[in-house]
């Protein structure tokens, strides 16, 4: 960074002089490439360059990534992986390995969720979800560090959600492995803190307008849609590009996002309560709604990035006065809890 004078102005202005950072040819394996946030991950680095080593459990799927990939001019291989079982991961990177010689960026994004009142999510769904999520993600991590650390480089990615942050009504098993991923990235910081060319981040996105949510479990005859205000996962994949290129520690990828955090961290029981409220709404009485998903199988059609909204997207502008009445309703809520308790 530089600093000139502007003679006109007689002020001191600051010049950009960094190059920017390019991470073509470096090598990035992404979990859950298939679809939703993986796929749209899989496109960004694809067209930076980067050499792709694609993981999810469906090979057909994981095939058509491969070949959206290599048409943006990426090399890209698939690696049929199931997340949850350690030699399978262990096999993701020694492939890895094998093709391209090292590992720089590793993506832990495979994920899988139930919604439903807890006592009737069936036990092996709850495990199932556990197991991809938290081991899924501790998989991952325990296999690429010492990789990491051989190289003296590298950047673990982990799409972890605001469900980190803050929990789902109806998602209990959703909400213990997310709760569980952000104390596992926040470990790790510290256990790599002396290590200065390896960063572990951790990504905490709001709900996003994927296919995750059609592929998810649903029970006691919760039918959750997508909002039209959900975020575009291809922000979340820049997001992604971002960090491998910039790593922090932590980034909150959108603004609904950041106002959850600090709406739940304000008020934790109003807004635990009123989303139970709602979500209780949604439940019929009628379970022949009831599906297992993609937790127990592998992800069925459709295998795309962008999943179906309740009403069509809204615009910018729309947006933009949405999140003015959100936050004016959050002051009058802040507001009125202030007045209670005096």
């Amino acid at each position: 960074m530089l600093f000139e004078v502007d003679l006109t102005t007689k002020s001191i202005l600051m010049k950009n002089t960094e190059q920017p950072v390019s991470i073509s040819q470096k090598t990035v394996v992404i979990t859950g490439a298939s679809s939703g946030v993986g796929l749209a991950a899989a496109e960004a680095f694809a067209k930076e360059g980067c050499n792709l080593v694609l993981a999810a459990r469906g090979k057909e799927a994981l095939d058509e990534t491969v070949a959206i990939c290599e048409a943006l001019g990426a090399s890209a291989i698939a690696v049929p992986t199931n997340v949850s079982e350690f030699k399978e991961v262990e096999h993701l990177a020694e492939k890895a390995l094998e093709v391209n010689g090292s590992i720089d960026f590793w993506i832990n994004n495979a994920g899988v969720m139930a919604t439903g009142k807890f006592e009737e999510t069936p036990i092996e769904v709850i495990d199932q979800v556990i197991k991809t999520n938290l081991l899924g993600y501790m998989h991952g991590a325990r296999t690429v560090l010492p990789i990491f650390k051989k190289q003296k480089h590298g950047v673990l990615i982990n799409n972890i959600s605001i469900g980190g942050w803050m929990p789902a009504p109806y998602g209990t098993a959703y909400s213990a492995s997310k709760y569980g991923i952000r104390g596992m990235v926040e470990c790790l910081q510290g256990e790599v803190s002396d290590e200065p060319d390896i960063h572990i981040v951790g990504l905490y996105p709001s709900i996003q307008r994927s296919t995750g949510n059609m592929h998810s479990a649903k029970y006691s005859g919760l039918d959750f849609k997508i909002p039209p205000t959900a975020s575009d996962p291809k922000k979340l994949a820049a997001a992604m590009v971002e960090m491998a290129k910039n790593p922090r520690k932590s980034k909150f990828t959108d603004w609904s996002s950041l106002l959850m955090r600090t709406a739940y961290g304000l008020f934790p029981k109003t807004v635990i309560n009123s989303t139970s409220s709602a979500l209780r709404l949604l439940m019929k009485e009628d379970n022949n709604t009831d599906t297992d998903g993609n937790v127990l199988t592998q992800s069925k059609n459709p295998m795309r990035i962008y999943g179906e909204t309740i009403l069509p997207v809204p615009s910018k502008k729309t947006k933009k006065i949405m999140l003015a009445g959100l936050l004016g309703a959050a002051a009058l809520v802040i507001i009125s809890m202030s007045g209670k308790k005096k």
